[in-house]
C-alpha cells in the first residue's frame, strides 16, 4: 500500500467511528445556523427589508388648461421630490408668463407660485403614488403648514400629477424628466 492510500483509509476509518461522525455533523449544522442567522441580522443592522418603497421624481411639467377661463395663460412648474416611509421632500415652483399675449407671452418668467414642503406620509399602490405633508406656499395659495397631498403616476414625458393645496387643484403632465416608484 502507498502512503496516500494509507492516510485515505486512516480517515475513512476515523469518520466511520460514531463519535467522531457525530461531532462533525453536529459542527456541520452549527455552522449552516451562524451562516443562516447572520445573513439575517446584517439584514436587520443594514436597515435592509425585503421591499423599498420609495418614490421620487423631477421634471417640468405644463399645468392642463392653465390659469383656465375664457382666455386662459400657459403655466409651467419645476418639480421635485422624493419620499419614502420616513418621509420625504417636495418642491414646486409655477412660472407663467408677465406678458398673456403678443412678444414675450412665450417666456415663462413670472414666479406665480412657490410649494415647498415636507412629504409626512406615502401611499403606493400599482399604478400611483399618493404624498401627502405640509408645505410653505408663496403666490397664489400662500400660507405655511399648509396641507398637500400629490398624486403622481410613474414615467416619463406625458404622465401626469396632480398637486392638491390651498384648496386649489393642478393637474400637470410631465414634459422633460421622469417620476419612479421603487
Amino acid at each position: 500500500m502507498s502512503e496516500s492510500e494509507s492516510f485515505t483509509s486512516k480517515f475513512r476509518a476515523l469518520l466511520n467511528y460514531r463519535p467522531i461522525r457525530a461531532w462533525w455533523l453536529g459542527a456541520g449544522a452549527v455552522l449552516i445556523a451562524f451562516v443562516v442567522v447572520g445573513s439575517m441580522t446584517h439584514a436587520v443592522a443594514t436597515g435592509e427589508s425585503a421591499k423599498h418603497d420609495r418614490v421620487a421624481g423631477a421634471g417640468r411639467t405644463i399645468i392642463e388648461a392653465g390659469t383656465g377661463g375664457t382666455a386662459p395663460v400657459p403655466v409651467t412648474t419645476l418639480v421635485a421630490f422624493h419620499a419614502d416611509a420616513h418621509g420625504g421632500d417636495f418642491e414646486c415652483l409655477a412660472l407663467a408668463p408677465s406678458i398673456a399675449t403678443g412678444a414675450g407671452s412665450g417666456e415663462f418668467t413670472a414666479n406665480v407660485m412657490y410649494v415647498t414642503g415636507k412629504v409626512t406620509s406615502l401611499e403606493i399602490g400599482k399604478e400611483a403614488a399618493i404624498l401627502h405633508g405640509t408645505a410653505t406656499v408663496t403666490g397664489l395659495g400662500a400660507g405655511h403648514d399648509l396641507p398637500f397631498t400629490v398624486l403622481v403616476h410613474p414615467g416619463g414625458p406625458g404622465t401626469t400629477l396632480k398637486l392638491d393645496i390651498s384648496g386649489l387643484s393642478f393637474p400637470e403632465i410631465l414634459v422633460d424628466g421622469h417620476i419612479s416608484m421603487d
